[in-house]
């Protein structure tokens, strides 16, 4: 696992950094990239770094240098690449040729999944996101509120606002830390975690609406068909915490949501509140995450999908009855 020290210095030995994360990013994944890159721009401005990320949540556009955010990749050859929050090259989508052509590169990441890429890296699934693992290299002094800002808002969504099984004490010793820089907590939880627009109230009204139980009510499940996105002109962003909010139903083991994006492949999103494991399962469909939270991309009906993934939640759920 990489150092403090071999981190500061991959930093220092490089004059042009890339910065890039995972498709559709979410906020562990927008905070830690424009975190890191702010903590440079602070601390070694002969530096040249830029961010690469698809567009991000309006609601994050607070943050310092989201407006200098580039959406699309480039030709340039990177002295130093540096990927956050992303668990293999495929998932940096259009930006893997940026970490191709780089002279060094480097991950930082929590999820399970990843197997260890980069010439250097930090992984440690135990980490509550990619955020808390990154202060964790910074030095603590050299940061800035504008960087504890997006520090704190990927450590709040990856652990649910501290609600998640992955908050540890260690979580919650580095938040105070970044509350003591400066950060607005209150305004960070209710404008970009807690805050739906019309159109999401709206989706996600239909989505528990239309939701089904399976197993006794041990397993959920709701879709949302591209026609249906189509007519309400919604964005997969829109679709943000529906998951969630089936995942809280009572009596549920696993939750699963599905969106169509293209004529029967779906995108799938699984949360386990006990003991079964969707990142083994998501990783069997190609994709991945966390123990309790994951997700692939599938095809078929929505029902082939549920089926598919119903037999190894069943497997694993008899298993832990054996037990």
């Amino acid at each position: 696992m990489m150092t403090k020290k071999e981190f500061k210095e991959a930093i220092e030995q490089a004059n042009t950094i890339a910065i890039s994360g995972h498709v559709r990013p979410d906020g562990d994944c927008t905070g830690s990239t424009l975190a890191l890159a702010q903590y440079i721009r602070d601390n070694y401005k002969e530096k040249t770094v830029q961010v690469y990320l698809e567009p991000i949540r309006d609601s994050f556009l607070f943050l310092s240098g989201s407006n200098q955010v580039r959406h699309e990749t480039s030709d340039e050859q990177y002295d130093l690449f540096v990927c956050c929050d992303c668990g293999d090259v495929e998932r940096l989508g259009g930006f893997g040729n940026l970490y191709k052509n780089a002279k060094q590169t480097m991950c930082i990441d929590h999820h399970i999944s990843n197997d260890g890429f980069g010439q250097i890296s930090h992984i440690n699934p135990k980490g509550s996101s990619t955020c808390e693992l990154l202060f964790g290299l910074m030095e603590a002094e050299k940061v800035s509120k504008e960087t504890a800002e997006a520090l704190y808002l990927g450590i709040v969504h990856d652990t649910g606002v501290f609600k998640h099984s992955n908050t540890t004490k260690e979580t919650m010793i580095k938040a105070g830390e970044l509350l003591e820089k400066g950060v607005d907590s209150s305004y960070i939880i209710d404008e970009t975690f807690y805050a739906k627009t019309y159109l999401q109230n709206q989706l996600l009204g239909r989505a528990l609406m239309e939701s089904t139980r399976l197993l006794d009510g041990k397993v959920i499940y709701s879709a949302i068909s591209k026609e249906v996105m189509q007519f309400y002109g919604c964005t997969p962003s829109d679709l943000d915490g529906i998951i969630d909010q089936l995942r809280v139903t009572k009596g549920v083991e696993v939750a699963i949501f599905l969106y169509e994006t293209e004529f029967q492949q779906y995108k799938v999103s699984m949360r386990s509140n006990h003991n079964v494991n969707v990142s083994s399962i998501a990783k069997i469909y190609g994709g991945g995450g966390h123990v309790k939270a994951s997700g692939c991309t599938m095809a078929g009906t929505v029902h082939d999908v549920v089926n598919n993934l119903m037999e190894h939640i069943i497997s694993q759920l008899e298993a832990e009855e054996e037990q």
